[in-house]
């Protein structure tokens, strides 16, 4: 009962608010790329030479790990997940940013935490143009598989929205999460199969693979992006069952405690 009335509050507040929404979500873009002489373009630059550059150390180094095609390998786990690094992120700073606006009009709190997590959805839906060059210079295939992914990026984003509400919450109250949030992030890197295939991690460390919503997210993606193929069907459930856990986890958290958000901020 709980989760449906949290539900139906959650988008009857969207659909009321969803102008303002649209202003928030614009106004972080301009902030984010106010001060760049570049602008927007970062979006497509920014991860081209960042998977240029992984792309030398690791072809050098390591070969490329011995992977068909290293440089939308890598590009593809990376652009996933700094969506979800940057997009975590900048919701758990949102309530504490939007402090002084918090204590003077009203607007449903969740609102700039939602409006800073499509910011960087924006921003990742922009360098995805960046990955199809690629594809396209590395001759990577070009299939009818590729509308399929719009499932597993879909999980992506309302699992992102559901992390986020929750650490939103627990910032408000913790102020040290902050500061370990990104260490944390680092850690979930490394952790994930980014820059290095799935089969060199050990058989007893698998599981953390196997229990990783992101991970089966860049799988899928992986699996059109790189090979041409559909992806296996079960990893697609695994990443949208984590994404409706992750959602209402998050909203029945959030609308918890956000009437003590005010005494805290």
């Amino acid at each position: 009962m709980a989760v449906n009335v949290t539900g139906h509050r959650f988008l009857h507040n969207f659909r009321k608010y969803k102008f303002l929404l649209y202003q928030l979500v614009s106004r972080d873009i301009k902030t984010k790329y106010r001060k760049s002489v570049l602008g927007v373009f970062w979006s497509f630059l920014e991860p081209l030479l960042t998977m240029i550059v992984l792309t030398i150390i690791f072809s050098t180094l390591f070969k490329g790990f011995g992977v068909q095609n290293y440089p939308v390998y890598l590009l593809t786990g990376r652009l996933i997940y700094t969506f979800f690094s940057g997009g975590t992120t900048a919701a758990m700073q949102s309530i504490r940013g939007s402090a002084g606006i918090l204590k003077t009009v009203y607007v449903p709190k969740y609102i700039y935490s939602l409006s800073a997590i499509l910011s960087n959805f924006v921003t990742f839906l922009l360098s995805l143009v960046v990955l199809f060059l690629v594809m396209a210079a590395t001759n990577a295939p070009f299939t009818m598989y590729i509308i399929f992914t719009s499932l597993p990026i879909i999980a992506l984003l309302f699992f992102t929205i559901g992390v986020g509400l929750i650490v939103a919450t627990i910032n408000v109250f913790f102020r040290d999460l902050q500061h370990l949030y990104g260490v944390l992030m680092v850690l979930f890197m490394y952790l994930t199969p980014i820059f290095y295939p799935p089969s060199i991690v050990p058989a007893s460390f698998r599981f953390i693979q196997d229990y990783n919503p992101i991970f089966a997210v860049i799988e899928c993606c992986r699996s059109v992006f790189l090979y041409g193929e559909v992806y296996d069907p079960h990893l697609l459930i695994f990443a949208l069952v984590s994404a409706a856990v992750a959602m209402i986890v998050g909203l029945l958290l959030f609308y918890k405690f956000q009437d003590k958000f005010i005494l805290h901020v």
